[in-house]
Parts: C-alpha cells; structure tokens; sequence
C-alpha cells in the first residue's frame, strides 16, 4: 500500500475551534505563504482566526487531522462569496509542508465538499483545483492576499451533481 493510500484513510476535518490557532501560526509560516504575498502579522492572523470562527452559515473552515494521535496538519474550509454576479462558495486549503505530497489536501477537500454539498445552499464551490471533478471554466485574475493579484484558472465543481 503506497503512503498516500494509507494516509487518505486515516483523515478527518472538524470544526475549526479556539485550540486550533496554534495550527494557524504554523501555516503562517514563510515557506507556506511565500506565493501568496508573505506571512501576516500576529493582528493578522488572530483577526483570520475570529473569521474562521464566526463563519457560521457563510461555510466553515476546518482543522485537517491524521488519526488515530489527532495530529493537527493543516485546514480547509469553504465560504460563501460572489463570483461573475452569482453567489457561490469558494475553497482553500493549507497542509503543512512535511505532510505534503501524501493526498492530504485532496482526501481534505472532498470531505469540505461534501459538508458543503449538505448544506443545499449553492450549486458550485470554486477553486484553484483540478482534482476530484472539477472542471476548468476559464483563466482569470485572483486577488489574494488583498493588493496581491495573480493569474490563475478558474475551476468549479458541480455540488447538486451527484443528487
């Protein structure tokens, strides 16, 4: 059995909470963040950490966890934003570096959509995925973080097409 098969099995994602903010810092971290416009400040992250927790109906950010220790390893999440005048969700994910490469982010991501999918609220979730259904809609800019924009592709998955 290759390590990636062994890992996607052992996976869960839960409710980001309180103690998860520990795991926050650590994906702060300049070689995770490097791409996307450099780590934040601590005001930063424990203000990214309130949104987390006060999602509510708008999504939900998870903690990503390898049983059985319940090793915190990364976080994924989903939330409700607008895109070309329709509102849909978008994803993200972070895993850290020396658990990537194992399927972690891909078992973690098909999880948050089918919490999404569950919810019957919007028909797509948005992406910068290509993985696991989702389909290529077009090249377009992305500002991330805020003042940050990159050229990336657009892709979408269906939630309501397995019902």
């Amino acid at each position: 059995m290759k390590i990636s098969e062994r890992i996607n099995r052992i996976i869960q994602i839960k409710p980001w909470e309180d103690k998860d903010l520990d795991l926050l810092f650590r994906i702060n971290a300049p070689k995770m963040m490097q791409h996307i416009g450099g780590p934040e400040s601590n005001k930063q992250i424990l203000k990214r950490h309130k949104r987390y927790l006060e999602l509510g109906s708008k999504g939900c950010m998870f903690s990503i966890s390898l049983l059985p220790e319940q090793e915190s390893v990364g976080s994924v999440g989903y939330w409700q934003t607008i895109w070309n005048d329709e509102s849909v969700y978008e994803t993200g994910w972070s895993v850290l570096p020396s658990f990537q490469g194992n399927g972690i982010a891909t078992t973690a991501v098909k999880l948050a959509i089918d919490e999404a999918s569950g919810e019957n609220q919007h028909s797509y979730i948005h992406a910068i995925c290509r993985k696991l259904g989702f389909k290529l809609i077009s090249e377009c800019e992305f500002e991330y973080p805020p003042g940050n924009f990159m050229r990336c592709n657009d892709w979408r998955y269906n939630l309501f097409a397995g019902q």
